[in-house]
């Protein structure tokens, strides 16, 4: 028996040992089955995710399905459409405040033409990035508008380049043609309708290229500002040429003198080099379509032309959305408004500054008026050259020190070029009074210095507020051609004060633009201030790969 006993122990403890082990290999096995189901179902939601588009919180707007990564190549040709609009907006600024003032308009009432851009911008660019976000046309979100504000850009040019011809058909015949008046007015209305339908979607493309990606997004915007000085220097290098009308002798016509079929033939450029731009960034875009996961809702459902109550939806859900606005997207949008109080006058004004306080001339009378305006393209052009320069260092610069100091440093740098302005001027003014026919030297190259100067500000101007607020507001839930539409309005407001302050303001203190680059220096200088100390600062980051 005592042999037995340690056999038999075994043989009463062996099936529990085997219980306890199976026990323990079925926990096991349980626990492992449980990770291999939540990982199963974590990539089955990923597939759904990546194969049904994903609904937004607001009703009706659903996002195209998920894409891989564009490369940056693809984005650098999906922007190159701002070369093509920057390309007219550069004739539009050099060329057209000096010739609407040969068409008879008095200078102090040049800046309320201006007006059409603000006021369009106000309505059309925050509507038209609402109905893109929306749009289920089978070419996608924002091709369709861009395409159509590139058609729209063709013909407004045509209206404005023909108008003293228009005039002159309908009975025009003095030194005052309201009637070429009429129609240049008109054709600058649908020319600031089209800029905005065509450069808000193209900003909004680009940040649905780039997703939630904040150096992409940066690195997008800032390829969009490097073709916007493209389109800049190419622009404003036509724009002081001044024998185009010798290359299209058939522009130059009884009703439309050399700058006249100076400014004609350049729009007939113009129209051929939007055409290729365009046609190259809607080709490069392969825009997924929209498909609304609620039928029921309103959408735009074949682009630009059909809007339903895309108005109305767009004023609920944008002023409903500004409510939860938080106080850093309201920080860039008080800076962004500052700062285009700062540069409207000098957009509106540039070359006029240059004719008249500069050179001393005044619009048809004499050659010292229109040397100056072709003097200030050239200026413009210099400031293009910055702007693109500055453009390729943006990503490193704003890594470094962050996007709002930069900035903030930038707006600073402008109002002491504005304050040079004003100085300059005052020493022009007093040389015209000992009688010089002409500016010297000195005085030219320092206004033509300061104008590229300005060239660092504007590419900031032109790059980092979008990036900004279209990396802050998509928490929100808004699409990003809204988003875009949004930070517009920062942007037309002031101008439309300016637009309408500017002329009565410049004649309260006896005419010229002075007093309007006083208020343009004051509002850089605290839209800088405001942006170094509101804006949070990111510390440096650490370069990546970028493909």
């Amino acid at each position: 028996s005592s042999v037995n006993r340690p056999d038999s122990k075994p043989a009463r403890s062996l099936p529990l040992f085997f219980k306890k082990q199976l026990r323990r290999y079925r926990v096991k096995r349980e626990s492992e089955k449980s990770w291999s189901y939540q990982a199963e179902s974590e990539i089955e939601k990923t597939e759904i995710k990546m194969a049904i588009p994903e609904t937004e919180r607001h009703r009706g707007r659903a996002r195209p399905a998920v894409v891989a990564r564009v490369p940056l190549r693809r984005l650098l040709r999906v922007a190159s459409v701002a070369c093509g609009i920057q390309f007219g907006w550069a004739l539009q600024l050099s060329l057209l405040t000096p010739y609407v003032q040969e068409l008879g308009i008095p200078h102090a009432w040049a800046s309320v033409i201006w007006l059409c851009g603000p006021l369009s911008g106000l309505l059309v660019q925050p509507l038209v990035g609402h109905m893109s976000d929306r749009c289920t046309s089978r070419f996608g979100r924002r091709r369709p508008f861009i395409f159509s504000g590139a058609v729209l850009i063709a013909f407004s040019v045509l209206i404005i380049g023909h108008s003293a011809d228009i005039g002159w058909f309908l009975g025009d015949r003095g030194n005052v043609r309201p009637r070429a008046v009429g129609a240049f007015v008109f054709g600058f209305w649908i020319l600031d309708v089209a800029n905005n339908m065509t450069q808000g979607p193209c900003r909004a493309l680009l940040a649905d290229l780039t997703g939630k990606d904040h150096r992409r997004t940066r690195v997008a915007n800032a390829y969009f500002s490097l073709f916007m000085a493209v389109g800049n220097v190419l622009g404003f290098a036509t724009g002081s040429y001044n024998g185009w009308f010798k290359i299209f002798p058939f522009t130059y016509t009884s009703a439309c003198n050399a700058n006249c079929a100076n400014l004609k033939s350049a729009f007939f450029i113009d129209i051929v080099f939007i055409a290729i731009t365009t046609y190259i960034s809607i080709a490069a875009a392969q825009e997924v379509p929209l498909v609304s996961s609620d039928r029921s809702t309103p959408i735009v459902e074949d682009g630009p032309g059909t809007s339903g109550h895309a108005e109305e939806a767009f004023l609920w859900e944008l002023f409903g959305t500004i409510r939860y606005f938080s106080g850093p997207i309201w920080v860039i949008l008080l800076v962004t408004a500052l700062t285009w109080i700062g540069w409207f006058p000098f957009l509106l004004f540039d070359t006029d500054w240059m004719g008249r306080e500069i050179y001393g001339g005044e619009p048809n009378q004499g050659p010292n008026y229109s040397t100056g305006v072709r003097m200030g393209a050239l200026g413009l052009m210099l400031n293009s050259v910055v702007l693109g320069i500055t453009s390729v260092l943006m990503e490193k610069l704003c890594r470094k020190w962050g996007a709002g100091f930069i900035w903030g440093i930038s707006n600073i740098l402008m109002a002491l070029c504005f304050i040079a302005m004003l100085v300059l001027t005052f020493v022009a003014k007093s040389v015209h009074t000992e009688g010089h026919a002409l500016p010297p030297d000195g005085i030219v190259i320092t206004a033509l210095l300061i104008f590229a100067i300005l060239g660092l500000p504007l590419a900031i101007t032109y790059s980092v507020p979008y990036a900004l607020i279209s990396t802050r507001i998509e928490s929100l839930g808004l699409g990003q051609g809204l988003s875009m539409g949004v930070l517009n309005l920062a942007i037309v407001i002031p101008q439309v004060v300016v637009s309408l302050g500017s002329g009565p303001w410049d004649q309260l203190f006896g005419g010229g633009n002075s007093p309007a680059f006083a208020v343009a220096a004051l509002a850089a200088f605290a839209s800088g201030l405001t942006a170094i100390l509101a804006i949070p600062r990111s510390g440096p980051q650490k370069p990546r790969g970028l493909t």
